[in-house]
This record gives C-alpha cells, sequence and structure tokens, in this order.
C-alpha cells in the first residue's frame, strides 16, 4: 500500500487541478471517485458545477425506480456538497412536477448559484418556487417547461445577463418587467410562446432569439443589440390582428438597432414587417449589418420585396445574403407590376461589399429573376450566387438558368451557382 501511495501523484495535485478534473467527469463518476481512498473521500464535495441528466442513475429499472434513484442522488450530493455552487443544470425525462426540486433550489438559493438551467420532462409543469427569486447572484437562467410567476416584491436579478424561457407559462408583463429589472442583460431566448405582446427594454442587451405566436414585438429600448433570430407563427386571429394596425412594424422592430451585424428572419418575418404605414425613407443605417438570413419571402408581396430592399439597401457593409422563397407560383407569375423596380429601386445603387448571395426555394416567377438581376447589376465585388429551384419546379429550370446566364454582372469573377438538386 505504501509504495502504491508513493506512486500515486494525481491524489498530491491541487485542490484547484483535482477539481478541473473531477469537472470534465460526468457527476455520477465524479461521486463515485470517493471510494478511492481516504484522500478522495471528500475531494468531489468542492464541486462548483453540477450538472445532473438522466445517466446520473441506471435506466434499467421501471420509470419510478429511476426516479426515486435520481431524486436520491441528486439529493444525496447537495447534501454532502461543501462550498458555493456556481452552477446547477437538471436535464431529465423522468422529473416534472417534483417538490424536491423546491427543496433544491431552497438550498442553491443559499449556496452563492450563478447559473441555473432546469429542462424537465413532459407532463405536469413545474411551477418555479419562491425560492428562485432570492438567487441574487444569478448571472444565467435557463428554464425549460415551467410555470413562472414572481412574488411581487421581486424586482428583478440584478447580476442576470443570460436569460432564456423555452416553454414557459408566464404572463407577457411578468416578462416585460423581468427584462426590464435585469439591467446587465445581454443575451435573451424567448421560445414557444403563444399570442405575446412584448416590448423589450433593455439597454445592454446584444443577442435576442425570438420563437413563438408573438401578436407584436416593439424593441423599445436595444441600442447595442447586435445579432438577432426571430421565428413567428401567425395564426388567423394574430394575423387580423396584424392587419388591423397602421403602425410601421418595420420601425417598431428595427428602427432602434443601429448596431446590428447579423439578422435571420424566419417564417412570417418578412410579414409582419411589411405591415403598417411606411413613413417614407428609413432613420437608420444599418452599418454594421454583415449577415442577412431571410426565409420564406413571398415576392407576389410587394409590400414583403419592399422590406428586403429597405434592409439591404441601408445596409452598406453587407456581406452575405441568404434568402429563401415561398411565393404562390400561380399568383406570382403574372406579376402585373414590374414596373415597380424602376419605381423602388434606389439610384444609384451599389452593394460594396456583398460577397456571397444564397437563393434557396426560387420558383422563377418575375420578381424573384428581377430580385435576382439587381442584385447582380450592383454588387461589384460579388463572388458567387448561389441558386436552387423549388423542388416542384421542374419544367422552368432550364429558363431560369437561360435568364440567369444573360443577366449584366458588375462583377466580371461572379460564379452562378445553379443546383439543380
Amino acid at each position: 500500500m505504501g509504495d502504491f501511495e508513493a506512486r500515486d501523484l494525481i491524489s498530491d495535485l491541487p485542490q484547484s487541478i483535482i477539481e478541473i478534473i473531477l469537472t470534465r467527469l460526468p457527476i455520477r463518476d465524479a461521486v463515485r471517485t470517493s471510494i478511492l481512498s481516504t484522500k478522495w473521500r471528500y475531494r468531489w464535495a468542492s464541486l462548483t458545477h453540477l450538472i445532473f441528466n438522466d445517466k446520473c442513475v441506471p435506466i434499467y429499472c421501471d420509470k419510478g425506480a429511476v426516479e426515486s434513484n435520481l431524486i436520491n442522488f441528486i439529493t444525496r450530493t447537495l447534501f454532502l456538497h461543501q462550498g458555493p455552487i456556481h452552477e446547477f443544470k437538471l436535464s431529465t425525462s423522468y422529473l416534472q412536477c417534483c417538490p424536491d426540486i423546491d427543496q433544491w433550489l431552497l438550498f442553491l438559493s443559499r449556496s452563492g448559484i450563478k447559473e441555473l438551467n432546469l429542462e424537465l420532462g413532459e407532463g405536469e409543469w413545474f411551477r418555479v418556487p419562491s425560492s428562485l427569486f432570492n438567487c441574487t447572484k444569478l448571472t444565467r437562467l435557463e428554464l425549460t417547461r415551467c410555470e413562472f410567476d414572481p412574488p411581487p416584491s421581486f424586482k428583478g436579478f440584478l447580476c442576470l445577463k443570460k436569460l432564456n424561457l423555452y416553454q414557459v407559462l408566464v404572463a407577457p408583463e411578468t416578462i416585460e418587467s423581468l427584462i426590464s429589472g435585469c439591467p446587465l442583460l445581454d443575451s435573451l431566448s424567448l421560445s414557444y410562446f403563444d399570442s405575446l405582446v412584448l416590448n423589450i427594454d433593455a439597454p445592454n442587451l446584444k443577442y435576442l432569439c425570438l420563437e413563438g405566436e408573438f401578436k407584436d414585438i416593439c424593441l423599445q429600448n436595444t441600442p447595442l443589440l447586435v445579432a438577432m433570430s426571430v421565428a413567428m407563427y401567425m395564426t388567423d386571429d394574430i394575423a387580423e390582428h396584424f392587419e388591423q394596425t397602421s403602425t410601421c412594424n418595420f420601425i417598431r422592430f428595427l428602427g432602434g438597432v443601429p448596431r446590428l451585424e447579423r439578422l435571420i428572419g424566419h417564417i412570417y418575418f418578412t410579414k409582419y414587417l411589411s405591415i403598417g404605414d411606411y413613413p417614407g425613407r428609413l432613420p437608420i443605417t444599418y452599418s454594421y449589418l454583415k449577415n442577412i438570413e431571410l426565409y420564406q419571402v413571398s415576392f407576389e408581396d410587394m409590400k414583403e420585396i419592399l422590406v428586403v430592399l429597405r434592409l439591404i439597401t441601408n445596409s452598406p457593409n453587407l456581406k452575405e445574403l441568404k434568402i429563401s422563397g415561398s411565393s404562390n407560383t400561380l399568383a406570382a407569375i403574372e406579376a402585373p407590376d414590374l414596373d415597380f423596380w424602376t419605381k423602388e429601386c434606389p439610384k444609384p445603387c451599389t452593394f460594396e461589399n456583398l460577397k456571397a448571395v444564397k437563393m434557396t426555394d426560387m420558383s422563377g416567377v418575375p420578381h424573384e429573376m428581377e430580385f435576382i438581376k439587381f442584385l447582380l447589376a450592383n454588387s461589384p465585388l460579388l463572388q458567387t450566387m448561389s441558386i436552387t429551384p423549388c423542388v416542384y419546379v421542374m419544367d422552368g429550370r432550364l429558363n431560369m438558368l437561360i435568364d440567369l446566364l444573360r443577366f449584366r454582372r458588375a462583377s466580371a469573377s461572379a460564379e452562378i451557382v445553379f443546383i439543380k438538386d
């Protein structure tokens, strides 16, 4: 035994190094190191990052036994833990509305918790206990499938920098109050919300991801925003609400983000921006915007095309543009107003920095082709334009390719890549 201890160099490493080693292990294996020797018995107990999932316990037994074993393992780990806990993550499909989670959060609120992530499985939604709102040192909070209802005395998380709410039941006014009550918030993700009207007041916000059925969104105070991704699912009642508004959604949403560098707009995004009375010249230039991705743009809707034109012509440093179409071919192929491109395209217009364009789900309808012609004619540094036709466009592919090769190119080195399959 003495010879073995003489060769046991790992046990004599500084605690900080040992903690790094243990952090690399799954929490179950880290705890099991306690059986190695008396030196290792409580080495794991000062870990500041605790990550639990279904792999922490054997899953070959029935669901009730797995749930019980997981609860016991987490409870015992927390009971034996010593010192602060900076990160706690629980990702499980077995625990939903479990009273033990309330006790764990109460314990964590007294342990200096900084990062908390709860990903709970399907079933009854977990109601976040009031002890969560006593975690005053939180810098990161991620909740999945929870009910979130702060007490009236709660004023916000003053240290919170990242907030991610996924399928969380919460009142709209509570969301707005929570966001404005986190003055250091720089990353916000809200996913799968229904019929939400949202005003975002977050002066330090840099990253924004929104996904769900939004009745209205206003970026009230987000001057530092650099990247956003938005997916809007539009039901009939939301569509009716949109059509009744006279306020320009484009200005309300994108009128106050001068430092935007990357914009991703998924389903219905350009439709949303196109609604409302447009006042004329945009009050903003997107000098930092280099990457734009817009999906399911309807090229039979002139107002949606205008949204795309406003964005790209007011982004002088745009480098990469990706657009997918969703045109109703029968409606778009008639294109009675092709003079639109003469009237609405600014002259002169040059995309001095645009190098890559990717167009997918193209039907070859007139306004799509006019848009492509416009880009080719005004992009002197363009290197590649990639075009993928819709899967249902078969007969028109040859004509589309012939037209593309005829279009004038401002860049002599611009390569058109036509992807048939």
